[in-house]
């Protein structure tokens, strides 16, 4: 059969597994040094052992990531965008040097490939390792099976569906009403077929976001032409976006076939309107990125702002709209806005299938799993407000509610910790932890820790707003209250010195930058508080 598919950057398409050296290397990563890599490293590893990023055939030295920085180019010339590199924290990374061979493994163990170092050197607290990658197995994906094909086996596809030209779509956010029409209006006006790549790199545990994007492209798929559409998954890691971010796509869209790249399209990371492509051209002056894709072998289409004919009942770019016509748009703001409160999405927008994925991923804030997470001094009336609120809850049912209270976590799940920095720092990380698996599964987790530190809370709350919602109240009464209230006489032994590293006396509290509530239990009664907290929830769209 002969493929007319357009040849892979660099002219051969690299693969760093050798099913013939597999064994081998297994048994001589029984005796080497390992690097546990996380998801994020995983993706890179993968899209360079299956030869997405071909030529590459390893992370890069210090010496390449400079050139690439300073030429964007590789050693032999060929035009580069961005450095590929591996870098770690681990103990392991920095007692390595050049010509050690490292076993390069997932969180699980698992034997992925082994690195021959080359260069090591340190930039702020990690090490970066380049070298040579000799692949054993895959990351191991037990989603979407039937949708993941590496390089190769697409090439494969498309080529037994005769296919030639090919126009790629990555995306990251699902696909709505104006981006199909776009998509469909590119692969006609190019005489191409179509190929949907979302972006998907991603952990079931970590960054479980990408099902439901996956679900919303199977939905779609159903309205493009099947002779003409085919859908893969592209285990790319997520990047800022950035003119070299896309001229690395427009890399790995030719290395998979496709000489055509649609540049744009999804919403700003403020909510805004979509990108354009045209804007991320006019981003980089300094980096003609037209030019630059036409000499990677990919051509830019780039995604103009797409506006609702109100008349016409279809999408077209604003610069082809008539004069006079009705013109609707739906920001990314109003769009969140209103899946956030269940309000009614136009048809004009989006499709009905794709919308009920989107809610099912991330439903309305009243069907979503919340965190509220008390922070305060001791004796400031944490446990007594967390224990009122929960009885509150559960009273109205509807969503199960879980304390964890400072006591009761020390004595189940931190019973082995003490109350030094670090110690109290790890039992307020367990606590987060338990709070965003409870708020990932839709249930209600009211935490009452102490948590003194500022960047602890501030990680914690990353942790669980990727996964729901996170609402922070400073229980904000005086330390002379606090300590008026001190049944157990803790304040009096801490400034006896009898306890070391007390919050409050001999270590710092460190005040919550922005709550989203703040309470001072010196004056209010525990109703009054609690009824505040309600509707705080209320207003924040967390209760109806």
């Amino acid at each position: 059969m002969v493929n007319h598919l357009i040849a892979p950057y660099g002219g051969t398409l690299v693969n760093l597994i050798d099913p013939e050296r597999r064994d081998a290397l297994k048994q001589e990563a029984l005796g080497l040094p390992s690097l546990d890599i996380d998801w994020r490293q995983q993706c890179e590893l993968e899209m360079l052992m299956t030869g997405a990023y071909s030529p590459l055939t390893g992370f890069m030295t210090r010496a390449q990531c400079e050139r690439i920085e300073a030429e964007q180019k590789l050693d032999d010339g060929t035009f580069w965008p961005l450095p590929v590199t591996l870098a770690s924290r681990q103990k392991t990374a920095a007692d390595l040097k050049p010509g050690d061979r490292v076993a390069l493994r997932d969180g699980e163990g698992y034997m992925l490939a082994v690195l021959a170092v080359s260069d090591v050197w340190q930039s702020g607290d990690c090490w970066h390792l380049g070298g040579a990658v000799e692949g054993a197995a895959l990351p191991p994906h037990p989603d979407f099976v039937s949708l993941r094909a590496t390089p190769a086996e697409l090439r494969a596809v498309l080529a037994r569906r005769g296919w030639r030209r090919v126009v790629a779509w990555q995306a990251r956010q699902p696909m709505h009403r104006a981006q199909y029409e776009f998509c469909l209006k590119s692969a006609i006006d190019n005489e191409a077929n179509l190929l949907l790549h979302p972006q998907v790199g991603g952990d079931i545990t970590d960054a479980p976001g990408y099902f439901g994007l996956v679900r919303s492209f199977l939905a779609i798929r159903e309205r493009f032409p099947a002779a003409t559409t085919q859908l893969s998954l592209l285990p790319a890691p997520p990047r800022e976006a950035s003119a070299g971010a896309l001229l690395l796509r427009a890399i790995v869209a030719r290395n998979y076939g496709c000489g055509l790249l649609i540049a744009g399209g999804e919403h700003e990371p403020n909510g805004g309107n979509c990108r354009r492509g045209e804007d991320l051209a006019r981003a980089h002056a300094d980096l003609p990125v037209a030019e630059l894709a036409a000499k990677i072998g990919v051509k830019l289409i780039a995604y103009p702002r797409m506006v609702y004919v109100d008349d016409r009942a279809e999408y077209l770019p604003e610069s082809e709209a008539p004069e006079g016509a009705r013109l609707l748009t739906l920001s990314g703001e109003e769009f969140q806005r209103r899946m956030r409160a269940g309000l009614r999405i136009p048809d004009w927008y989006s499709f009905p299938e794709v919308l009920a994925e989107l809610h099912r991923q991330s439903p309305p804030r009243e069907r979503q799993g919340f965190t509220v997470f008390f922070t305060g001094l001791s004796g400031a009336g944490k446990s007594t407000l967390a224990r009122a609120l929960a009885a509150r809850l559960m009273e109205m049912g509807g969503r199960c509610v879980t304390l964890l209270d400072g006591d009761i976590v020390r004595r189940h799940l931190s019973s082995e910790l003490g109350f030094s920095k670090a110690h109290r720092d790890i039992n307020v990380r367990r606590i987060g932890f338990v709070a965003s698996e409870i708020t990932k599964n839709r249930g209600i987790a009211i935490c009452a820790p102490i948590a003194p530190y500022r960047q602890t809370r501030r990680d914690v709350r990353t942790m669980i707003e990727a996964v729901g919602g996170f609402v922070e109240i400073h229980v904000a009464t005086p330390i002379e209250t606090c300590e008026s209230r001190d049944r157990k006489g803790l304040y009096a032994k801490a400034r006896a010195g009898l306890i070391p590293e007390f919050t409050g006396v001999s270590d710092p509290y460190e005040v919550p930058e922005k709550p989203e509530l703040a309470i001072d239990t010196t004056h209010l009664g525990i109703d009054e508080a609690v009824q505040q907290i309600l509707l705080k929830l209320e207003h924040e769209g967390y209760l109806r």
